[in-house]
C-alpha cells in the first residue's frame, strides 16, 4: 500500500513526534514535583536515559509509547507502509528495552514503566494512577509496570 501523503510531507510529520517532554511525562512529574519528590531528567548516566530519575530512592521512571515500544493495546497497530522497516525498528527497541531492564537491575534500582494506554482516553483513572506511582516510591517494590 502506498503512503497517503508525499515523502517530505511524511518526513516532517514523522520529525515532529517528540522522544522527551511528552503529555504523559509532563502530567507525571509535575504530580511528583508538587508532592515534593525530587528527580532529574533523562540522564545519560543510567543505563536508556530513563525519563525520570530519583536518585534519593534509586529509582527510575519510563514512560513507554505504545507505537515505538510494540505494547499490545489498543493504541498499537502495525503500519501498512514499509512494514519490514517497522518490524525491524520495534522489535530493535523491545530488545533495547530489555537489555536496558537487565542492566538497571543489575545496578539495584527500582524501575516502573507507565505505558501511553494508561494514561490515554476518558475512562482512564489518572488520580488513581499517579497515587500508585507515588506509593510505588515510597515503598520497597523493585517493579511496577502500569498499563
Amino acid at each position: 500500500m502506498t503512503d497517503v501523503v508525499d515523502k517530505a510531507t511524511r518526513s516532517r510529520m514523522m520529525s515532529g513526534i517528540k522522544g522527551k517532554n511528552t503529555k504523559p511525562e509532563i502530567l507525571i512529574r509535575k504530580h511528583l514535583y508538587k508532592k515534593n519528590f525530587r528527580y532529574r531528567l533523562h540522564s545519560q548516566e543510567i543505563p536508556g536515559k530513563p525519563d525520570i530519575v530519583f536518585n534519593k530512592y534509586k529509582a527510575v521512571i519510563f514512560i513507554h509509547g505504545c507505537f515505538w515500544h510494540g505494547h499490545n493495546c489498543h493504541l498499537f497497530k502495525w503500519p501498512n507502509t514499509r512494514p519490514e522497516f517497522w518490524k525491524q525498528k520495534i522489535e530493535y527497541n523491545q530488545l533495547n528495552d530489555q537489555k536496558v531492564l537487565y542492566e538497571l537491575k543489575k545496578k539495584n534500582f527500582r524501575i516502573c514503566i507507565v505505558w501511553e494506554c494508561s494514561l490515554k482516553g476518558a475512562n482512564k483513572d489518572i488520580p488513581g494512577i499517579l497515587n500508585k506511582i507515588e506509593n510505588w516510591l515510597l515503598g520497597e517494590v523493585d517493579f511496577l509496570e502500569i498499563m
